[in-house]
């Protein structure tokens, strides 16, 4: 696996306050990521959600390790059962009345290479999924491309 990050860029026509909250708020992620039992954006705070495809589902332990609040939101990413740690990063930039959103997904490598679910390429679909569709669609709801 490349020790390359999987690194993701969109501009949302919103304010970085719109995206944050979409970012850090349980309500509001459960529309867009994943329904989360619960979720605060301080560092230290342990959360975790099951995902993965249908016939294989994952229990996913992640560690709030980096918030400044609006810029940036930073947690570990981990496997229950696993071996391997990674980081999600979520950086914002203010553009104007537009808001630019950076994911960048390090550490993939320090997966077990023997689980093809953990291959890159999956990782990739995944991430440009969520930022490009899902989260497209919770912050605009009326702009289709």
């Amino acid at each position: 696996m490349s020790n390359q990050p999987i690194i993701i860029e969109r501009t949302f026509p919103v304010s970085a306050a719109t995206v944050w909250k979409a970012l850090t708020e349980k309500e509001e992620m459960k529309k867009w990521y994943f329904d989360l039992a619960e979720f605060k954006a301080q560092v230290g705070f342990l959360f975790s959600f099951t995902g993965g495809k249908d016939d294989r589902q994952y229990l996913h332990l992640c560690e709030i390790t980096e918030v400044i609040v609006e810029k940036k939101l930073t947690y570990s990413w981990r496997y229950d059962g696993y071996e391997g740690i990674s980081y999600v990063s979520f950086e914002l930039f203010a553009e104007g009345d537009h808001t630019r959103l950076v994911l960048t997904h390090t550490g993939l490598e320090n997966f077990p290479t023997s689980n093809p679910d953990f291959d890159k390429s999956n990782f990739v679909a995944g991430w440009t999924y969520i930022i490009h569709t899902s989260l497209k669609d919770f912050l605009e709801p009326g702009n289709k491309e």
